[in-house]
């Protein structure tokens, strides 16, 4: 094996004996911000333990705006016409490598459209091209597969259409600006359709292509879908007509009429579509924010199956998918108000924020998102914390906030390779374990260091 394959497998081995699964995860990363804040801020057991209750229910609406990412994501990415691309994607490799690597820039481009869709794209590419290898005798790595559809959420998703941060920033009145830290309303012309994220892009998608393609273990080493999911080749495929088909009833009623009447779902989501649409053409792309964006997502979905008894199946089965997240953000917040509510979070972003110049503030950015996610894997509920003392810095050294955006944001997808929050769904569908795979994404996460720190430290605004 050549170094890098030595190193994925050696890392791997290790993680899959030791990693917990995600809530315990969450549990255990309580545990460390408490320590850190008894040992860093003096803190008490009482005031950790309030900290943490005061903070469990602060992140409610947040995540609810995420789960409706995900959820309507999700529906879009079960379409029958998108599982018809994803099966013409998994006939394209004629072998494991290439196999992975059309995974990796399928999440990653999707992930710049939305990291819900992303996400979910990413798991569907990821399980259908394992069942394809499987079928046509094809080594390819499944676990690795799992990683590469999770690269979207891990590296691009950041510099696209739903960065969080961006996203909050572009929002009239958010937050930051009710607290004095920033002025004005950051356009989506700085943080997304800007030269400097596009550039970011492009480099990552071919740094990171082949990076998963030199991470592939020779044939031999390879394991395939049927050692983690047995019987995966058996189940029905993306393009079986009868899956997912419509359930209106042989001889309906007024009322089935009714539930299933194209007319008043396609009126409803052609309306909404064409006022999303329209939304860019009356303001502009700077238009774009967190609800414009979940308000988008769900009309296409519905215009897409149109049937609302339909549409209204899929988005039941999709939430089934986001109940971990559910379950976990409320934790995360915990963790969240056992930062700020000591003071860790302040002398952590303060620390690091204090031995940036204006050469080394986007490097200094990425390693303190970094940082923070993985106490708290939630890019809006980090910038609500950080984003106003690292946008003042910005300020003061010259870096214009569309450039202080893109490389907090590439920080907190980075170390997503790392906490398994978000990885939730992918395991779901893909019928992996965190163990089974964080190894080669921690192998990822470490190859991915030296191209982001050159990358922010070179390239200009």
């Amino acid at each position: 094996m050549t170094p890098v394959q030595r190193f994925g497998e050696a890392i791997a081995d290790r993680v899959e004996r030791w990693m917990p699964n995600p809530f315990l995860f969450a549990i255990l990363l309580t545990y460390v911000a408490a320590i850190a804040a008894f040992l860093s801020e003096g803190s008490g057991i009482t005031e950790i333990s309030t900290s943490w209750y005061g903070g469990f229910w602060n992140l409610l609406q947040f995540a609810m705006q995420m789960v409706i990412i995900l959820v309507t994501a999700n529906v879009v990415a079960y379409h029958p016409r998108v599982r018809r691309l994803i099966l013409a994607l998994v006939r394209l490799p004629k072998n494991g490598r290439q196999a992975v690597v059309v995974v990796g820039i399928g999440s990653m481009l999707t992930g710049w459209i939305s990291w819900g869709l992303g996400l979910i794209f990413g798991a569907i590419l990821a399980r259908e091209m394992g069942k394809r290898a499987e079928q046509d005798g094809i080594a390819a790595h499944y676990p690795l597969l799992a990683v590469a559809g999770y690269m979207g959420m891990s590296l691009t998703w950041g510099w696209g259409l739903s960065s969080s941060a961006g996203l909050l920033q572009a929002t009239a009145d958010n937050a930051l600006m009710r607290l004095g830290f920033v002025e004005r309303v950051i356009p989506a012309t700085e943080w997304v359709f800007h030269p400097y994220p596009l550039i970011l892009t492009v480099l990552a998608l071919v740094y990171a292509s082949i990076m998963l393609y030199l991470l592939c273990p020779p044939d031999e080493n390879c394991r395939g879908i049927g050692r983690y999911v047995p019987g995966a080749t058996d189940a029905p495929t993306s393009d079986d007509p009868s899956v997912h088909a419509d359930s209106a009833p042989e001889n309906p009623t007024p009322a089935d009429r009714i539930d299933n009447s194209r007319v008043l779902g396609g009126i409803i989501a052609l309306t909404g579509v064409v006022l999303f649409i329209s939304t860019f053409f009356t303001r502009g792309l700077g238009a774009l924010d967190l609800n414009v964006l979940n308000f988008g997502f769900l009309m296409i979905g519905m215009l897409l199956f149109i049937s609302p008894t339909r549409y209204q199946h899929e988005f039941y089965e999709a939430v089934q998918g986001s109940a971990g997240v559910v379950l976990l953000f409320p934790f995360y917040a915990g963790i969240i108000g056992i930062m700020t509510g000591t003071g860790l979070v302040d002398t952590m972003t303060e620390s690091l924020l204090s031995i940036a110049t204006p050469s080394t503030f986007p490097v200094i950015a990425w390693i303190t998102g970094g940082a923070l996610n993985l106490f708290v894997p939630s890019a809006g509920g980090e910038w609500a914390i950080i984003g106003g003392p690292m946008l003042v810095a910005s300020s003061e050294l010259g870096i214009p906030y569309g450039q202080t955006i893109a490389s907090y944001a590439v920080g907190d997808a980075h170390t997503n390779l790392l906490n398994p929050f978000w990885a939730i769904p992918l395991l779901a569908i893909t019928g992996l374990r965190a163990r089974d795979m964080f190894g080669y994404a921690i192998t990822m996460m470490i190859l991915l260091v030296p191209f982001i720190a050159i990358a922010l430290y070179l390239l200009p605004y």
